[in-house]
C-alpha cells in the first residue's frame, strides 16, 4: 500500500492536460504523477521538467535516454522506475536484443561502445557516493559532446528524483509497467516488491 494515495487523473485539470505526455511514453498516467498532484505545482513542474529532459537535442536517442533511466533506477533499486524505464525504452524503439540483454550492457554485442559509455556514466552517477571519475569522463568525451552529456545527466538526475519519490512512497506500479517488467526484467529477479 502506498504511503500517500494517488488522486484521480482528473483532479487537477492543468496536471491532466500536461500528463497526456505520459500516454505517449507509457500508455498511461503514472501513479507517481497522480500522487504529486496533491500539490499541483509539484506535478506540473515535474511534468515540464520531464518533457525538457526527454526532448532530443542531439544524438542521444529517446531509446538510449530510457535505457540510461533504467540503469540509474537499477543502481538505486527502485523497482517501480525500473519497470517504467524499460517500458518506455520498448515504446521508444530500443532494439529487442538490447531490451532482452539490458542487464549485460557492459559485454553484450547489442550495445556499442558509445552506448556503454553513456550507461556506465549513468551507473556511476547514480551511486552513493558518486562514482563519476576521470575514466568515466574520458570515455564519455570519446563519443559524446558536452550538450549530450548534459542531456544524459538530466535523465540520471530526473530519475534520481523519481527513484527517491517512488521508493519512499511505495507507489503502486501500473499494469502496463508490470507487463514490461515481467517481459524483460523478471529473469534477473525483478518483482513489484513494495510497489504492489
Amino acid at each position: 500500500m502506498p504511503l500517500v494515495t494517488p488522486l484521480p487523473a482528473n483532479h487537477d485539470p492543468e496536471t491532466k492536460e500536461l500528463a497526456d505526455f505520459f500516454n505517449e511514453t507509457l500508455g498511461f498516467c503514472p501513479n507517481s504523477v497522480l500522487t504529486m498532484q496533491r500539490r499541483p505545482m509539484i506535478s506540473k513542474a515535474f511534468i515540464n521538467l520531464n518533457k525538457a529532459v526527454m526532448a532530443n537535442e542531439g544524438r542521444v536517442t529517446s531509446a538510449l535516454k530510457r535505457m540510461i533511466a533504467w540503469v540509474s533506477s537499477n543502481a538505486t533499486g527502485c523497482r517501480y522506475c525500473q519497470a517504467h524505464a524499460i517500458r518506455a525504452a520498448e515504446r521508444y524503439g530500443a532494439e529487442q536484443e538490447q531490451l532482452d540483454n539490458i542487464w549485460e550492457y557492459k559485454t553484450h554485442p547489442a550495445f556499442n561502445d558509445a552506448e556503454r559509455a553513456a550507461l556506465d556514466f549513468s551507473l556511476a552517477a547514480s551511486m552513493v557516493p558518486n562514482a563519476v571519475d576521470e575514466s568515466i569522463k574520458i570515455e564519455l568525451y570519446k563519443y559524446w559532446n558536452e550538450g549530450e552529456i548534459v542531456e544524459m545527466l538530466g535523465v540520471i538526475s530526473l530519475f534520481g528524483y523519481l527513484n527517491r519519490w517512488n521508493d519512499s512512497m511505495g507507489t503502486t506500479v501500473e499494469e502496463g509497467a508490470i507487463e514490461s517488467g515481467e517481459k524483460y526484467l523478471v529473469k534477473h529477479g525483478w518483482e513489484k516488491g513494495k510497489h504492489s
